[in-house]
């Protein structure tokens, strides 16, 4: 696996080994020594799936501390525009995101720790969306932030006119500077 960093160094971009033949392919999708030398010691505890239609727009979600969670992130089949917006209070890039192409056929993996807002588009028919958590999903403490604040400014860089399919909890979250976020920047040593 090769673990790049993306313009927001917290948040890694992961390429899988490859191995196919006329048979199909195999590849590692975890492996727990690797994670821990290029990302640290992270328990994943839960794997979470969901299967949306073109058009979808999930996100921008999280928790609040002590519940929040790292994700592990990927697309089994389909393609998606995953993104992942910095929350930390006193960030240098709080406020800015970060948006990578995910599919079945790349198979590329996006590492988001805890202290970012996710969100991702559906850009094909459907896609199959699977992620790890290192803390279970507990209703209390999930929050949302708007995906079109105009501060953030998603629509400007995404095609999010094809976003036509948005949940209500989604369309009505607040705004990022009215958002609850109890998370703090620790800059890596």
């Amino acid at each position: 696996m090769i673990f790049s960093k993306t313009a927001i160094p917290d948040i890694l971009l992961i390429d899988p080994t490859i191995y196919g033949d006329h048979r199909g392919y195999f590849m590692e999708v975890y492996k727990r020594n690797e994670f821990e030398q290029n990302i640290g010691n992270y328990d994943f505890m839960q794997d979470n799936e969901s299967c949306s239609t073109k058009g979808v727009w999930r996100g921008f979600h999280y928790q609040l501390a002590p519940y929040a969670q790292a994700k592990l992130v990927r697309v089994i089949q389909g393609t998606i525009l995953d993104v992942a917006l910095d929350i930390r209070q006193g960030s240098p890039t709080f406020g800015h995101y970060v948006s990578v192409e995910l599919s079945g056929e790349n198979k590329r993996q996006l590492f988001i720790p805890k202290g970012f807002a996710h969100g991702f588009l559906v850009m094909s028919d459907f896609a199959l969306f699977t992620y790890k958590v290192d803390n279970p999903y507990r209703p209390a403490y999930e929050r949302a932030i708007r995906f079109n604040d105009p501060e953030i400014g998603l629509c400007r860089d995404m095609p999010l006119e094809n976003a036509v399919i948005v949940s209500d909890k989604d369309r009505q979250a607040p705004f990022l500077n009215e958002a609850e976020i109890n998370f703090s920047y620790q800059e890596r040593r």
